[in-house]
């Protein structure tokens, strides 16, 4: 038994040599067309490289062009002069210059000796096929396609709006069941013979030729008619991106490639040289008989799909920017952001890393300048506190740090006189934990020495920035871990909320936990706030701060020293 290679080539006419002469070399003859878009020098000099060998032959060459009628014209072809020329050939494989085989030769031969009557080509109703990306299904059998859609894409686009607009559907030919499946198959010489000679076969193509990508249903729906035993897959490895276009295989794909036990792949990069040298030996006899089983691959091809369309949390680039509609984190790992705690207590972030052990920054986003923990002028990364270069792009610069610094906790300040474009960030990112004190950015103007007008017109801009900051971390689509106290609320027993921001960071050890921050003096702070309410403006992200004669400046400061309860007990500090 004799396997025919029908193949069909358009570049690479060097490596396509290297192919036939393997196939040549086991004993398969090859019929080559080679597209008419070749020059005809290098057309010439490829004739003339294989005219000493018996086993290939030339058909006459066409224009083909993807998603038309030439494909299948070629094919045709190249199978009809293979079927004539060698009539000891019973299987006729289709392939390109593109194909590299992976197995022994012998091995194919072999196989396909035990299966005389099986043709190997994908065939899968409309309703069945899942694979196309991007096109027409049914509508590529209905609607009539006599414009390429990559050289004509206007026309094409038109053409099909029209038809869709006047309801025009074609009939498809009585006793024919569209199919759909992969170009390359491998078919048996009665099957081939009989959808090339078919009584009806002029009728055929005149519906085929209008029909959209028909190399993927020609044959593919034929076979269903004239074939006796069909296994629906290919022989030939050939897979496909999310786009829709075919994966190219490198030098790097060696074991990958080995491990499918397919015994033809598709598409090899033409500079691949260790890929054709490692595959292009062939003697011996047939080592195993390992059915192909392209699945085998499949997870890894799954994967890097995932990876290409959804990338690694928190690494963007140039191709792929985050999709909100994915990306339920938009950075690389748990961070921890910080609202109006360092406003409360003197020297928080020194205290808060000495609990948790993680690296606390000031504000980040300040106005002025980019506030790294310890003073640093440069982190991780190659960053700096350049406030104008961090500006350029909020999100990319937290991403990246982020990113640099994966494996250490990081904790910053955030308020409402920082960057406000980062706050949607913060409110969509699934990595963002977010403790918020609301009202404390008053603190700072309460101590200020600024004029009351000016207190005033800030307070009123602040607490607009905050509210609607504090509304988008509330929202219903919101995917970061917030947790939000009134600063009133916070004040009246600090030791609580301490204790669970200092969990929700990771602390060392109860023991230091019971060092306790310094709170700011706050005397005077309720009169300031009415004074605010008395000029018009309603400061009601504080809470509730009575105004009291016999309480000190309005903040009942509390009689014994606050508890930081730790696991064992509640002892004062």
């Amino acid at each position: 038994m004799t396997v025919g290679v029908a193949m069909l080539v358009h570049e690479a006419l060097g490596r396509a040599e290297q192919v036939v002469r393997h196939w040549t070399a086991a004993g398969c003859p090859v019929v080559l067309h080679v597209d008419s878009n070749v020059p005809p020098t290098c057309h010439a000099a490829f004739r003339t490289a294989l005219a000493d060998d018996p086993l290939v032959r030339f058909c006459a060459r066409r224009h083909c062009e993807w998603g038309t009628w030439s494909l299948v014209g070629a094919s045709q072809a190249a199978a009809e002069m293979l079927l004539e020329s060698f009539p000891d050939v019973q299987h006729v494989y289709l392939a390109s210059g593109a194909c590299l085989p992976l197995r022994p030769v012998r091995e194919l031969v072999a196989y396909l000796g035990a299966r005389p009557r099986t043709d190997f080509i994908e065939s899968a109703t409309t309703a069945d096929v899942a694979w196309p990306v991007g096109g027409l299904n049914e509508e590529r059998f209905t609607l009539r396609f006599p414009f390429a859609w990559k050289r004509q894409r206007r026309l094409f686009d038109a053409y099909v709006r029209m038809q869709r607009l006047l309801r025009l559907r074609r009939r498809f030919p009585e006793g024919l069941v569209p199919h759909m499946g992969s170009q390359w198959w491998c078919l048996t010489r009665q099957t081939l013979t009989a959808i090339l000679g078919s009584p009806d076969r002029a009728a055929h193509e005149r519906f085929f030729r209008r029909v959209w990508i028909p190399d993927e249903s020609y044959f593919q729906t034929l076979v269903r008619r004239h074939g006796r035993q069909i296994e629906s897959r290919s022989l030939t490895l050939s897979k496909f991106d999310f786009q829709g276009k075919p994966h190219v295989f490198y030098d790097d794909h060696l074991e990958l490639l080995r491990r499918s036990d397919c015994f033809v792949a598709r598409k090899i990069w033409p500079q691949a040289d260790g890929l054709y040298r490692a595959f292009l030996k062939d003697g011996g006899e047939p080592a195993c008989r390992r059915e192909p089983n392209p699945g085998k691959i499949d997870r890894v091809f799954a994967r890097a799909v995932e990876r290409r369309t959804r990338g690694r949390p928190g690494l963007f680039m140039q191709s792929r920017r985050p999709d909100p509609a994915w990306d339920s984190a938009r950075t690389a790992a748990p961070y921890f952001v910080l609202q109006g705690l360092a406003e409360l207590f003197t020297d928080f972030d020194s205290w808060l890393a000495a609990q948790t052990g993680a690296r606390v920054h000031g504000h980040l986003f300040a106005p002025d300048r980019v506030a790294f923990a310890d003073g640093l002028r440069v982190i991780e990364g190659g960053l700096c506190d350049s406030a104008a270069k961090r500006d350029y792009a909020p999100e990319a610069f937290l991403s990246s740090l982020i990113w640099n610094t994966r494996g250490t906790r990081q904790c910053f300040q955030y308020g409402p006189a920082d960057d406000p474009r980062l706050g949607p960030l913060l409110a969509q990112d699934g990595n963002a934990r977010i403790a918020v004190v609301s009202g404390a950015w008053a603190v700072p103007l309460f101590r200020s020495n600024r004029t009351f007008p000016e207190i005033r017109r800030e307070a009123a801009r602040l607490q607009k920035i905050e509210s609607d900051h504090l509304k988008a971390l509330r929202a219903v689509d919101a995917k970061a871990q917030v947790r939000v106290w009134s600063m009133a609320e916070f004040i009246h027993v600090p030791s609580e909320p301490l204790r669970e921001i200092v969990d929700m960071i990771g602390q060392s050890s109860p023991q230091r936990l019971r060092e306790a921050p310094s709170l700011v003096d706050l005397t005077g702070f309720a009169e300031f706030l009415q004074k605010l309410k008395n000029q018009g403006m309603h400061p009601h992200l504080m809470g509730d701060f009575p105004v009291d004669p016999h309480i000190d400046g309005g903040f009942e400061r509390p009689s014994k020293p606050y508890l930081v309860r730790t696991a064992s007990d509640d002892r004062p500090v």
